[in-house]
């Protein structure tokens, strides 16, 4: 593995970084107080290539690797952890399985508009009774002419209420349960096809997080993503690359927490010297350093490794539970620098606080990340 950043790498980051210094920070704030969608910033996001980064050139993207993915990830989070995770689901969870596994007509139909930012894509798993545990999906999807008919209710779905694609699992064979999930691309005006409850959220409250609801929805047989009853493995390896994306949302929300938590030691002052000064705050701060350099590094090699075309499930999960875990200490340690003006809203450490915690959850918890590395190391 390289340390070093690649010409081409250097630029994204650079390009990432002064996009959302200027197009983000001005807004950050206001859109995570009002729960507003940032929608014109997603589509000039569609204009720099950022939506669709690991697409091919072909079929409108930026043909990049996963390496600039997630340097880009965490420079855009590192601001605005909404405008990230919405980035990082269209291009992790629907670019990149549409790539992987989408027929010439399906990649030539839904890749270019997604990758340019002119639609935008989500990813729908969870149900009420189906989060960790993906083969309990009730969502079932029954075949009719040359249609699959849909029933069933989704939850927590990023992005669902603004989508235009949705990738969506549902069971076309209830008995095999996990082996009877199939993957169906649902795009947005299909009858039957409604938007649930959007969520009121802790944190990345301008990322929207919706319901979706399905009743007797009509879904062409060429909108079957992949074979039949490979939806559970389709998932599985869709999630290994969207944890890499999340790995570098929580090491972008530590990055700035700690930044924000370095500047404000020197600026506050406690019994006539800069808080910097004590020791104690030195150790926070020096902990801090130490955790989010080891979480970019883990989610860097993760990136790498599948770049490299080899299996990356372990170093996936690992890069997401450091990261996360690290985001969430990091953003605590921060509130504390700033004593009782961390709580305050009008500094940021108080957002960067709410939005670290969910990290931690969505795309496989903690929990479900030990139980993969786990898994890999018995394994072996």
């Amino acid at each position: 593995m390289e340390f070093d950043l690649k010409e081409h790498q250097q630029m994204i980051k650079e390009t990432a970084r002064d996009f959302a210094e200027k197009e983000l920070r001005p807004l950050a704030a206001k859109i995570d107080e009002e729960a507003t969608f940032p929608t014109e910033n997603v589509k000039k996001l569609g204009e720099l290539g950022f939506m669709g980064m690991m697409v091919p050139e072909e079929f409108g993207g930026a043909g990049l690797d996963s390496v600039s993915y997630a340097i880009a990830v965490e420079e855009i989070s590192r601001v605005c952890a909404s405008t990230g995770v919405i980035m990082s689901v269209n291009n992790s969870l629907v670019c990149q399985p549409i790539l992987d596994l989408g027929t010439p007509e399906q990649k030539k139909k839904f890749l270019p508009d997604l990758a340019k930012g002119k639609k935008l894509g989500a990813f729908s798993l969870t149900e009420p009774e189906a989060g960790s545990d993906a083969g309990n999906i009730q969502t079932t999807a029954v075949p009719s002419g040359d249609d699959y008919v849909i029933n069933g209710t989704k939850i927590f779905v990023t992005s669902g209420g603004k989508a235009d694609v949705v990738l969506l699992f549902a069971s076309t064979d209830k008995a095999a349960k996990a082996k009877g999930l199939t993957a169906f691309l649902i795009e947005k005006g299909m009858p039957g096809f409604k938007i649930g409850k959007k969520e009121n959220k802790m944190g990345i409250r301008a990322s929207e997080t919706t319901e979706l609801v399905f009743e007797d929805c009509k879904v062409p047989k060429a909108n079957v993503l992949g074979q039949l009853g490979a939806g559970f493995r389709i998932a599985m390896k869709t999630l290994d690359g969207g944890r890499i994306g999340i790995a570098a949302q929580a090491v972008g929300i530590a990055q700035a927490a700690m930044e924000a938590a370095v500047k404000y030691s020197k600026e506050r002052k406690q019994f006539g010297k800069c808080i910097c000064e004590f020791q104690a705050i030195q150790w926070m701060l020096a902990n801090m350093s130490v955790e989010v350099d080891a979480a970019r590094l883990l989610t860097l090699r993760a990136a790498y490794t599948k770049d490299k075309g080899l299996s990356f499930t372990k170093e996936a999960a690992t890069a997401k539970l450091f990261a996360s875990e690290t985001a969430v200490k990091t953003a605590i340690n921060a509130v504390q620098v700033h004593g009782g003006y961390g709580y305050m809203k009008e500094y940021d450490v108080e957002r960067y606080f709410r939005d670290a915690k969910i990290t931690e959850i969505y795309e496989g918890t903690s929990e479900v990340q030990r139980m993969v590395i786990a898994a890999m190391l018995l394994k072996g």
